[in-house]
């Protein structure tokens, strides 16, 4: 069996690295690996981390390209590498566009697409956005639906889709494990790791702030910057702002926040050097899917820089809240963990509402007709 997988972002390479090791090392199945590259920096780190070498790179990042440029380029090249390739089946991740183009270049060839983390809803197509549209388009397309969650699994059954749904868990938690593992067992990997951060001080609270999201563009981020600016001010608090290279990002991020006391930005991390931010933080602030789904993995309480989510279980364990943009929700939500130690110890349970380690074993047994005991949340979890 030849199965063609396609990933394109640092977030889609972390969590199908972990697939990706997996169907290299079975027996029957020939693994092909395909990266659009629109984040060939962030993406390399990834690939170089869980050693894995791409057999096509369509390098397809232009400067300040569209999105309906890219995925007019990206059709047109993924389609070549299926004349060339042949697959038996194509597998995609998530929500990006490179996932939802990709699918339907394999649709039109009549080749099958298994769809990993498959069923994520907010309901709402404009946040987030395009993700809500580029998700439920995939789901129409694939014939095998690797479900993270039961929650998921619920909403595409309600929508009546042909594939078939598997609960497999989030590979995301089998990359985050992975990694853990390595820092908890090495040392000498802890403290170069811990050496790319020598401004942290021991004497204040490590609040991890990421931010990116489309929908936040102009003043979502406007507001942000300025509930990070006031928190700045706390004498107990020291803000690291890993900036992403979004010029819609740096933009407001380096005006208002630059120079800033408690205030630091840097560049893009590698995925080994963020894990290891977030086991030191304290808070995180974001407006990331991933790291919604990896940091309760960890005990951190998660801030969620959004109106929806299309992640709820670990909103409905309570270690995610959901805060907005508006600058005064923020400041009071990240000032109450801060502030009241019971709150932050209420937040900060370990849970893994997301998966076991085991997702990527799943989706590969389910490739290869093999049973599949799927995954279930612990029911402390789920309560």
């Amino acid at each position: 069996m030849k199965i063609l997988s396609v990933f394109g972002t640092r977030p889609e390479a972390i969590k199908m690295a972990p697939l990706v090791q997996a169907l290299e090392s079975h027996a029957h199945i020939e693994s092909v690996v395909c990266v659009t590259g629109q984040h060939q920096q962030m993406l390399q780190q990834v690939l170089e981390l869980f050693d894995i070498t791409p057999h096509y790179n369509l390098q397809l990042m232009t400067q300040n390209q569209s999105l309906n440029g890219l995925s007019a380029r990206m059709l047109g090249a993924f389609d070549e590498v299926l004349e060339t390739v042949r697959p038996d089946r194509v597998l995609v991740h998530g929500d990006t566009t490179s996932a939802m183009v990709s699918a339907l270049a394999a649709f039109h060839r009549r080749i099958p697409v298994g769809h990993v983390e498959a069923g994520l809803r907010t309901g709402d197509m404009s946040q987030p956005w395009p993700e809500e549209m580029n998700r439920c388009t995939i789901d129409v397309y694939a014939d095998m639906l690797f479900a993270p969650t039961l929650s998921s699994r619920q909403n595409l059954e309600a929508e009546n889709l042909g594939g078939k749904i598997i609960v497999t868990g989030n590979t995301v938690i089998d990359a985050l494990l992975q990694t853990t593992r390595r820092i908890e067992a090495d040392g000498a990997l802890r403290q170069q790791l811990d050496a790319a951060f020598p401004f942290l001080q021991d004497d204040k609270k490590l609040l991890l702030v990421t931010g990116h999201r489309r929908e936040n563009f102009g003043s979502g981020f406007a507001n942000i910057c300025e509930a990070l600016a006031q928190l700045a001010s706390r004498d107990d608090i020291e803000i690291v702002y890993p900036v992403h290279l979004n010029p819609n990002v740096q933009g407001p991020v380096q005006s208002r926040l630059a120079g800033l006391p408690n205030v630091h930005l840097i560049e893009p991390l590698d995925y080994a050097r963020f894990v290891r931010l977030m086991q030191r933080a304290h808070v995180i602030l974001t407006d990331s899917g991933g790291v919604q789904e990896e940091a309760p993995s960890l005990g951190k309480p998660v801030l969620v820089m959004r109106n929806v989510t299309e992640r709820p279980e670990a909103v409905q364990a309570g270690t995610v809240k959901l805060v907005g943009t508006e600058t005064v929700g923020i400041v009071e939500s990240v000032s109450a963990l801060y502030d009241d130690d019971d709150a932050w110890s209420d937040f900060s349970r370990h849970l893994n509402p997301y998966g076991d380690g085991h997702a990527s074993q799943r989706i590969v047994a389910a490739l290869t007709g093999h049973p599949v005991s799927e995954f279930v949340c612990d029911q402390a979890m789920a309560a």
